[in-house]
């Protein structure tokens, strides 16, 4: 979630209405329990924020060419696999490295508790389908788990693996919220090309 800059001086006023209402009707306990409600939302809203600057990947001394391939749904579908192959100039060239990205994208009280053993898993069956899919199609991949947030995931990897293309593979719209979110993002923040492949739910 983007909060706008201006947002904030009416969400501090909100706050401090709040928790000087609860002073007025409950006392200290109410007061000092909304403070701290207020105070743990707030950080929980700051360490959600992120950068809106150029992503890029790091500069790198050989002339590889290099494919950062990004599921938020599997890669099974044979047409979307056939477009990725075309789009992506991806024909078995020696030259070009892979790499499939799956973020291990959870549910808010998961990642509030820390417990993303789910995510992880369900990161990895993706990866074990697209991998296996595209090897049919003669395209090998190497694999890997991502952050929980798309974009970040995107960026994390770029610091380490030198994409010249982002490849993001999602759902429908409706049914992949995130992967939608995250493609608007791409295309106004990614330096290098960029290209969604939307596959049946």
């Amino acid at each position: 979630m983007i909060i706008k800059p201006w947002l904030f001086p009416f969400i501090m006023l909100a706050v401090l209405a709040a928790v000087v209402a609860g002073f007025w009707l409950g006392g200290p306990p109410l007061g000092t329990a909304l403070g701290a409600l207020a105070a743990a939302s707030i950080a929980l809203f700051a360490a959600l924020q992120r950068p809106r600057g150029p992503i890029g990947p790091a500069a790198t001394g050989d002339s590889r060419r290099r494919v950062l391939v990004v599921v938020s749904h599997e890669l099974e579908d044979p047409a979307a696999i056939e477009r990725l192959r075309e789009e992506g100039d991806l024909y078995g060239d020696s030259d070009t490295e892979v790499l499939l990205l799956a973020p291990a994208q959870t549910k808010l009280l998961d990642l509030w508790a820390t417990d993303v053993r789910a995510a992880r898993a369900e990161a990895q069956r993706k990866l074990v389908l697209s991998v296996a899919a595209l090897g049919k199609a003669e395209v090998d991949a190497r694999a890997a788990v991502g952050d929980h947030d798309i974009v970040r995931a995107i960026e994390d990897q770029l610091g380490s693996f030198a994409a010249d293309e982002v490849i993001l593979v999602t759902g429908p719209p409706d049914s992949d919220q995130a992967g939608e979110r995250a493609a608007a993002e791409l295309e106004e923040r990614l330096t290098v090309r960029f290209m969604r492949i939307t596959v049946a739910a």
